[in-house]
């Protein structure tokens, strides 16, 4: 069989093209895929042909966070032809020294579906068929959309989040917490922490759409720092009145004014990612703040799909646009473009291809 692909070859070089693909083997199901969303790193890849250290180094095929319905299935595997499942990109060797410790999210030898973490790079879902280890393929009930089954991926990394908090501070009942970015990821921290028993929730960006989103979404209050900047103070008075902040957005600025906003001894958990960065290390040491980075996820991703099936998360807000995959350019920039877009998935062929 052949399936088209969306591959990318260098900075702003995305093309459809297509290649073969097998029978599932032992172990393995074979998915037409249904939806794909297109996540910060994949946008990174596009835009700058990579983030930080990590490069395209050969062409790749994007797209870790997708969903299909099962076409067929490999020896060994039960899952019914047509169920729609969500597939979890992330494998971990289950071997080495942070895996024995059950940290498996720092795997020395992860297999990431659709990352150049690796050489050869990891290939991505945004085809129209995909052959997958069964084990990675998570069963939805009926009544999800493909649309909702494909965000399991960015809710399992924001569930992550939120446990990275819930292990320092316990309940996050009572807490006052400021949520900065109010992009896919964001939002979905928004609805994470809500679950988790956060109340007073405060959301910032720069942008109105954004915000708008954040307030359907449950946020309390929302400040945008670009045309109210001043809104920030009363939050940094008498040395800080934010119990827990989550950054999203990886921007100096931001991290600045999360510093400033956050208690003494109060608790920061980095999400969003970039290069090098200049941070107020006095106000880090001055004010006994903790700040935690998380990456990724590994639980988690059974816990959201667990929450899409049953709605008791609803992400279906943050779903802005969804183009077929042969228009994968036009959604990559339309993705790019937060003023229009929050989260962008592709759509792909309903027929196998021949």
């Amino acid at each position: 069989m052949r399936t088209r692909v969306a591959r990318l070859y260098g900075a702003h070089d995305l093309r459809v093209e297509e290649q073969e693909v097998g029978p599932p083997g032992k172990g393995e199901v074979l998915l037409r895929m249904a939806a794909g969303g297109i996540c910060g790193s994949d946008l990174h890849y596009y835009q700058d042909g990579g983030f930080g250290p990590v490069r395209v180094r050969e062409p790749i095929i994007c797209g870790h966070e997708a969903a299909g319905h099962v076409i067929a299935a490999g020896e060994g595997v039960d899952i019914a032809p047509g169920t729609l499942v969500a597939v979890n990109p992330s494998q971990p060797c289950g071997a080495c020294e942070y895996c024995l410790r059950d940290m498996l999210v720092h795997c020395l030898d992860m297999h990431f579906i659709g990352s150049a973490m690796r050489m050869p790079h990891e290939q991505g879902m945004f085809r129209d068929l995909f052959v997958v280890p069964a084990i990675q393929a998570h069963p939805l009930p009926e009544g999800v959309t493909e649309a909702e089954a494909a965000c399991a991926e960015p809710l399992a990394v924001c569930l992550h989040a939120v446990a990275q908090a819930r292990d320092l501070l316990g309940d996050l009942t009572g807490l006052r917490v400021l949520i900065s970015g109010a992009g896919p990821i964001g939002l979905l921290v928004l609805a994470a922490a809500r679950h988790a028993g956060a109340r007073d929730i405060i959301v910032t960006d720069l942008t109105d759409a954004a915000l708008a989103r954040a307030r359907v979404m449950g946020a309390g209050q929302t400040i945008n720092v670009a045309t109210d900047p001043e809104a920030l103070a009363p939050l940094q008075r008498d040395k800080g009145q934010i119990d827990l902040i989550f950054d999203c957005s990886a921007a100096g600025p931001a991290l600045r004014a999360a510093f400033a906003a956050i208690r003494p001894r109060g608790t920061i958990i980095q999400v969003g990612v970039t290069g090098d960065i200049a941070i107020p290390l006095n106000a880090l040491v001055g004010k006994e703040i903790t700040w935690r980075g998380s990456q990724r996820f590994h639980a988690e991703f059974a816990e959201a799909v667990d929450l899409i099936g049953s709605r008791q998360i609803d992400l279906r807000p943050i779903i802005s646009h969804r183009l077929p995959l042969e228009r994968a350019r036009e959604a990559f920039d339309l993705a790019s473009d937060r003023s229009l877009a929050c989260k962008v998935q592709l759509t792909f062929a309903t027929e196998d291809a021949s």
